[in-house]
């Protein structure tokens, strides 16, 4: 499973790729009303920062428009997929900008059927969003899995379904198990996926019988990551 960021803040971007576990970025533009800054600004920053697919969402709802726009938007970098919503319009514009070779992210999914007509209008990606289906007593996992096993069976599908509105690890994982390609998470989710309890308690151990020897591995207090990196070894 790849791993995208669910976010418009550069600054968590960058952290979080240091990690070398992001794969893409997702935004829209409830997340780039949130950042406060240009959109066009952020997109480019964001495309330098990872180089894998970053979706940048149109604003318009009518084909033509959409179009103007997904050009424009593709234009700014090579890792650019343009996002439209599951319409009649937002499909109109996928299977046009796929066929002139733009990778296309069709969101706001909320049923198979939704999903199988975004991958006959050729989408890269499915974007069905499990949390708002839970929030309203629906089962968004169960979504998943049907979006899994229907694109398995049809080879000519090459959509790919990623899961949006992740609210917590579980979600992650429960997808991850039902073999979805992409998980796109808020920073907070992931960063929430690092812990463990007995992760914390084991590292304490560990650091105090390590106190307990006086030791130090580093004779020197690293300064910064070059100088953290390891000697080369000699033949």
């Amino acid at each position: 499973m790849r791993f995208f960021i669910d976010s418009a803040d550069v600054s968590e971007i960058r952290d979080l790729a240091a990690t070398g576990l992001v794969d893409g970025v997702t935004t829209n533009p409830s997340l780039i009303a949130k950042s406060g800054r240009d959109f066009v600004e952020v997109l480019r920053e964001i495309c330098a920062i990872v180089p894998g697919p970053i979706s940048a969402e149109v604003a318009a709802t009518d084909t033509p428009t959409m179009l103007a726009e997904g050009r424009y938007l593709a234009g700014i970098a090579e890792n650019v997929v343009i996002k439209v919503p599951l319409t009649p319009d937002g499909l109109k514009a996928c299977r046009v900008l796929t066929d002139e070779g733009t990778p296309v992210n069709v969101t706001l999914c909320f049923s198979a059927a939704q999903a199988i007509l975004a991958a006959k209008a050729g989408a890269r990606y499915i974007s069905p969003f499990v949390g708002r289906l839970d929030d309203v007593g629906a089962d968004g996992l169960g979504l998943i899995a049907e979006l899994v096993e229907i694109y398995s069976t049809y080879p000519s599908f090459t959509t790919e379904v990623l899961v949006a509105s992740i609210r917590h690890p579980e979600h992650v994982v429960e997808a991850a198990k039902m073999g979805a390609h992409v998980a796109t998470l808020p920073p907070a989710v992931l960063r929430t996926m690092f812990k463990h309890p007995l992760t914390d308690k084991g590292l304490e151990a560990f650091l105090a019988d390590w106190a307990k020897t006086g030791q130090t591995i580093l004779k020197q207090p690293v300064q910064g990551t070059d100088d953290a990196k390891p000697a080369r070894r000699r033949a």
